[in-house]
């Protein structure tokens, strides 16, 4: 006689995804709220060195949870802003 194995239970995906019972699945944020340092240089294209940089100017904020260094998304987007705005005043045309 085979073994079969056994079906997966109800619970199994609670542990790859967790949920806030009170808000329906379609209401979460689909963009992280939080990327890592190695994340962030991909995603601006600013070098590792210069992040690190702009976080000890105070000018990109972080959140720290134990070792690990996360970069608030929204903390990118306001230095990019702040970016843009800053280029179209110099900008001599």
């Amino acid at each position: 006689m085979a073994h079969r194995p056994s079906p997966p239970r109800d619970n199994a995906s609670s542990h790859t995804q967790a949920k806030d019972p009170g808000t329906p699945a379609h209401e979460l944020p689909m963009e992280p709220l939080t990327v890592r340092i190695p994340t962030a240089v991909k995603l601006t294209g600013i070098g590792r060195s210069r992040l690190y940089e702009l976080i000890a100017s105070g000018d990109l904020e972080i959140v720290k949870i134990g070792s690990m260094t996360l970069i608030p998304v929204s903390s990118l987007r306001a230095l990019i802003g702040r970016a843009r705005g800053n280029e179209t005043r110099h900008d001599p045309r």
